[in-house]
């Protein structure tokens, strides 16, 4: 079995030893196998950097939890194990007319990984996070002792496992509601706009009447078209009499080229012809493409070479955000660096519910880098200094390098989280951090 990795690939780890969940019943034996030894569950492993690594200790691999427990299908709520992925609750509960409350870009996560990271998606002004649909869920300690908490069972155990990067112990299953759709598609209004001004207009505007609202910024975009972009609101289309025909198509990046294929040369044409060729208006589109466009390029990281790649993301405050924002995009296009995938959105008012969540009032910016090595490292310092006067926030699930006094910055409860934290698990990522 290969060691697993993250999926920005910028981060060596060695487990001393991997091992695969198959059954509830056999977890707490394999979990305790090796005492000393810190523990770690590993899903599908598309957090972008360390959070779910463990070098030097047991990696527990929990695609093998995969089984549906119960489905109330006339309320929409969903009981499965850990190692589910969104791919298959999709697959499952859309046909009955049910999907996700709340998805991040991929839907190749685990349900586990979706809880310990607390993900968020396009609808966080109307649905909140993760962990705001979930019901309960079963922790295993590494004591042996099996924990069921929720917002009203255990709940400070509760708020320490939603975005606590699975150090809490082992997620083995989860209730979640689900919300009722008519049917796959979705309806989206694409808007181009030509400055950051224009963004927040169009935002703002948008978010009272559409619950999904994304853009897409062109990150190397300098002067009076700095903070360009494609705006896409969206929402699940209505019952109606006919619909669009659709085949999912899959591709592939099949091989890692030895240099990153995303350059200056190539954003720059990739992203003017973007922008120009972004369609205007409102239209009829499949729910994977709105929500998974990247999902249909299998081992896309790929496309970044060898070395990997980072991906950035910060969340600013309301306050600061529209400067903040700005000055950020300033030092990303003066730089050079950067990718296609760059997204800008906001989040809502709804307090979080996990210590260590992530989404909370404000706007979120996330692009990816290829990893350039000293360069990248010194523009990621110059962002870090941005995000910390602005009170902002960087994303642990995203993260392969953040500074200890960065995320203590972030993360005003982290020291009552670590009160929370199972002796017996830690990750490379913790280990960096709490130092």
């Amino acid at each position: 079995m290969s060691a697993p990795s993250s999926w920005g690939r910028v981060c060596p780890s060695a487990p001393r030893e991997l091992r695969s969940l198959c059954d509830r019943a056999d977890a707490r034996a394999l979990l305790m196998g090796t005492p000393g030894v810190p523990v770690l569950a590993h899903g599908m492993g598309r957090s972008y950097g360390d959070v779910c690594l463990n070098s030097g200790g047991v990696l527990l691999r929990t695609t093998g939890l995969d089984r549906f427990i119960a489905l109330d299908r006339a309320a929409g709520l969903l009981r499965c194990e850990a190692g589910v992925t969104l791919r298959q609750i999709l697959e499952l509960c859309l046909p009955m007319g049910w999907f996700l409350a709340v998805t991040p870009g991929t839907r190749e996560v685990t349900v586990g990984g979706a809880i310990a990271n607390d993900v968020h998606g396009k609808n966080h002004h109307a649905a909140g996070s993760f962990a705001h649909h979930l019901r309960r869920l079963e922790l295993l300690r590494s004591t042996g002792e099996r924990v069921v908490c929720g917002p009203g069972e255990h709940p400070e155990l509760f708020a320490a496992t939603v975005g606590g990067l699975g150090l809490t112990g082992l997620i083995t299953w989860a209730e979640i509601e689900l919300q009722p759709v008519a049917n796959a598609f979705m309806t989206v209004r694409t808007t181009r706009f030509q400055d950051l001004g224009a963004f927040w207009e169009l935002n703002a505007a948008a978010e009272a009447a559409w619950p999904y609202t994304v853009a897409w910024i062109d990150c190397l975009a300098q002067g009076a078209r700095r903070g360009r972009g494609v705006f896409m609101a969206a929402r699940h289309a209505a019952a109606q009499a006919q619909l669009p025909g659709w085949k999912e198509r899959r591709r592939s990046m099949p091989v890692d080229p030895p240099v990153s294929l995303v350059n200056g040369l190539s954003l720059r044409a990739f992203n003017t012809l973007y922008w120009h060729r972004a369609r205007e208006g409102t239209a009829l589109s499949h729910y994977l493409p709105y929500f998974y466009p990247l999902d249909a390029i299998a081992n896309w990281n790929r496309i970044y070479g060898r070395r990997g790649f980072y991906q950035y993301q910060c969340v600013l405050p309301p306050s600061s955000m529209r400067e903040g924002i700005d000055a950020l995009l300033q030092r990303i296009s003066r730089s050079g660096e950067g990718s296609f995938l760059a997204v800008l959105k906001t989040f809502g008012d709804r307090p979080s519910l996990g210590m260590l969540s992530f989404a909370r009032p404000g706007a979120t910016l996330a692009l990816d880098f290829p990893n350039r090595g000293a360069s990248t490292l010194r523009l990621f310092e110059e962002l870090d200094a941005v995000v910390a006067e602005a009170g902002g926030a960087l994303y642990p699930a995203k993260d392969a390098r953040m500074p200890p006094r960065m995320f203590r910055g972030s993360f005003a409860r982290w020291e009552q989280f670590a009160g929370f934290v199972d002796p017996g698990f830690s990750s490379d990522f913790w280990r960096r951090v709490a130092k």
